[in-house]
């Protein structure tokens, strides 16, 4: 069974407009060596969750967690290795880093400490774009951060944003084939999601052109080695973000800090918990808790921070995440998690679905078609279980 640990960093220079994530510009929230304090805290509270054990990822997200101090970053994973959490030399550390946040000289205690893969969250190189959204660098500044990558031969990914208002193909195709040429191994196309009524909305490309975007990304990177294997991730081959997929195959996961959102196999169908993402309230709960240590989150957090999965979400979870992954939903895995009756349950709305071409089978895999990408919604909806579907 593979671990992870996921490490929430709130910072960020400026608060992007489509951003909904739990974050704080730098200035508006606690210091950073206050606030690492506060998650050595839960790393101690929390620690007995888990048995202590050698950890295949460790991935620090945001926010923009190389805004905060490196030293700060690397206290963290010592802090870790000081309850049992340990890295190895091929354990996968990502850090998520913003254009011209890093240095050399950062990025030499990063390199020194383990972390071995970065996130570049720079989502497009035309400037009047990333003005639009309220991003404070500029694609010069994005060049010069992937230039310093690139000359240590690091691996790295890099997140395109699409479906932005008055965004072109050619400045698309242009974002995907600069990224492609600085050496990015990984690469994320992320649709712009936004409320109807939200600045963003106006002059939006429409759903179909939307679909038309995502199909240009993918067929200049399916001709130049890279290859599909989530319906928002592709890599070549060899540099999928082995963190990310922790959470489609049903692997445990402690995450810390603000708002972060954990998974333990501690029940029968599997145990959701979560922390506050109120920065004062998450504060307030950590030290109310401070000095002590608890095995479960049952016994330590309010009933509205954890959930006990019934079988029925524990069905769906399996489902939705397995179907987000190119090769699909693992029969065998299917049959040994849930019973009989309720896999042939799951064998019948699949075949259905394969009757409207939207998924197909191979090799012990059900996995989505060309068109059930495109209606990869109602595929997952098809795929969402109540309790009383299981008792029929």
């Amino acid at each position: 069974m593979a671990f992870g640990i996921y490490v929430h960093i709130p910072y960020c220079i400026q608060r992007c407009t489509y951003c909904d994530f739990a974050t704080y510009e730098q200035s508006k929230i606690l210091p950073p060596d206050q606030y690492v304090e506060l998650l050595f805290k839960e790393i101690r509270q929390k620690h007995k969750y888990y048995p202590p054990q050698s950890l295949d990822t460790i991935y620090f997200g945001g926010g923009t967690p190389s805004l905060i101090p490196a030293h700060l970053i690397v206290s963290i994973i010592k802090e870790l290795g000081r309850f049992g959490f340990t890295t190895r030399p091929d354990t996968e550390i990502t850090i998520e880093i913003n254009p011209a946040t890093i240095n050399e000289e950062k990025l030499k205690i990063y390199l020194d400490n383990g972390i071995n893969r970065f996130s570049v969250g720079a989502q497009t190189f035309d400037d009047r774009l990333l003005k639009m959204v309220n991003r404070e660098h500029n694609a010069k500044q994005t060049l010069e951060t992937l230039d310093l990558l690139r000359a240590h031969n690091l691996n790295f990914s890099f997140d395109i944003l699409f479906a932005l208002p008055s965004q072109t193909v050619a400045g698309l195709k242009n974002d995907v084939k600069i990224a492609m040429e600085q050496g990015a191994k990984h690469i994320s196309p992320y649709c712009l999601t936004v409320p109807d009524g939200h600045p963003l909305s106006k002059g939006r490309p429409i759903d179909d052109e939307q679909v038309d975007m995502f199909d240009i990304i993918a067929e200049e990177l399916n001709a130049n080695k890279f290859k599909q294997y989530e319906i928002s991730n592709f890599a070549i081959p060899g540099y999928e973000s082995r963190h990310n997929m922790l959470y489609w195959v049903d692997q445990p996961y402690w995450s810390l800090g603000l708002s972060a959102h954990s998974y333990s196999k501690e029940s029968q169908w599997g145990t959701r918990y979560w922390n506050i993402n109120s920065i004062g309230e998450y504060q307030k709960q950590i030290l109310a808790h401070d000095g002590e240590e608890h095995s479960s989150p049952s016994k330590h957090l309010p009933p509205s921070q954890f959930e006990v999965l019934e079988m029925n979400q524990a069905l769906t979870d399996f489902c939705h995440t397995s179907m987000r992954l190119m090769r699909g939903l693992n029969v065998q895995q299917l049959a040994s998690k849930f019973p009989a009756d309720v896999t042939q349950k799951v064998d019948s709305i699949l075949n259905r679905l394969k009757e409207k071409s939207w998924v197909a089978f191979d090799d012990g895999h059900w996995f989505l078609t060309r068109e059930g990408l495109v209606l990869s919604n109602k595929v997952f909806q098809d795929l969402t279980f109540l309790s009383e579907d299981l008792d029929q």
